[in-house]
């Protein structure tokens, strides 16, 4: 029996390799979890007009509120008959809440992307500025915190009033309140990034600042954006939901979540599947991005990452 010269000399055996990020993600249960649910809904959002079984505006007077598989036989020109099953029911209008939740994924989450996007890229812009040039900081970050000292609820409630209804003032009044947010995270980094050897040398060297900034700053604010975008989209879309659901957001014709939940929460008792199904979509996308976004960040956190 052979035995290593290693453990011979009583060396302590070689410990095998830690696996890369690509690897600690896939082996993440809750990164796998809300990727799955988040992607399943794009699908869903993409291929609405394919899946969806009617026009989501189409209302038949004669099929209010039936509850969830009720049929219906629909005569067709030449004579013959069809039967058209509502898989989640009717709203008081007749209308198939089947294709508006499919139809609603796709505007929630255009919503949520958007605002994630811009306010990331907006508040990173602001960030970068008000971190490295201490004259800029001063006021930008007054004004930031003058924001921030509003409730997000309340901030998008008067800007929406302000402008017509519809997916562009929703976006707009949803990303007013979220830049504050980015602002100062970026802010925060680049005031310890500023600080290390390697950005001083550079300054010392005469790095000019947007080069600077850029190669050695910006690289430091991914990983943290990154997890930020993912709850601004949770957020975003919970917002947009709470702002169609009180009346003031997108226009009720709109198939979206919150829609569909404020029209049927006059008949809830009765008929409980008008904000059941659109109810379980929002909590469960919500969700996904929520433990998405701590997945990433206990592996894209550096002292979190050690930990692991």
């Amino acid at each position: 029996m052979s035995v290593e010269p290693a453990l011979l000399a009583g060396e302590p055996a070689a410990r095998p390799p830690k696996p890369g990020l690509p690897g600690r993600l896939a082996r993440d249960g809750g990164i796998i979890f809300g990727a799955l649910i988040i992607l399943f809904m794009i699908v869903i959002g993409i291929t609405a007009p394919w899946l969806g079984t009617k026009n989501p505006s189409e209302i038949n007077p004669s099929f209010r509120n039936r509850v969830p598989g009720i049929e219906q036989t629909i005569r067709n020109d030449d004579g013959t008959a069809r039967t058209f099953t509502y898989r989640m029911g009717t709203d008081s209008l007749g209308r198939d809440i089947y294709s508006r939740v499919i139809y609603g994924a796709r505007v929630s989450l255009i919503i949520g992307i958007t605002v994630a996007v811009i306010s990331i890229a907006i508040g990173l812009f602001i960030g970068l500025i008000a971190g490295y040039l201490r004259w800029v900081d001063a006021v930008v970050m007054r004004l930031m915190d003058g924001l921030m000292a509003i409730p997000a609820i309340l901030l998008a409630i008067a800007l929406v009033s302000l402008f017509r209804a519809g997916v562009m003032s929703v976006i707009v009044a949803i990303i007013v309140p979220e830049v504050p947010r980015v602002v100062r995270l970026v802010r925060s980094i680049v005031l310890s990034v500023r600080e290390e050897p390697y950005v001083e040398a550079a300054i010392c060297a005469g790095t000019p600042t947007h080069l600077l900034l850029f190669r050695h700053v910006l690289p430091n604010t991914i990983p943290a954006l990154i997890v930020q975008g993912t709850f601004i989209c949770a957020n975003a879309i919970l917002l947009e939901a709470i702002l169609s659901f009180l009346g003031i957001g997108i226009p009720p014709e709109t198939p979206t979540w919150g829609n569909i939940m404020a029209e049927g929460r006059g008949l809830f008792r009765i008929y409980p599947h008008n904000i059941f199904f659109p109810g379980i979509c929002l909590a469960l996308t919500v969700l996904a991005v929520n433990v998405l976004g701590d997945g990433l960040r206990d592996k894209l956190d550096p002292k979190l990452a050690r930990r692991v």
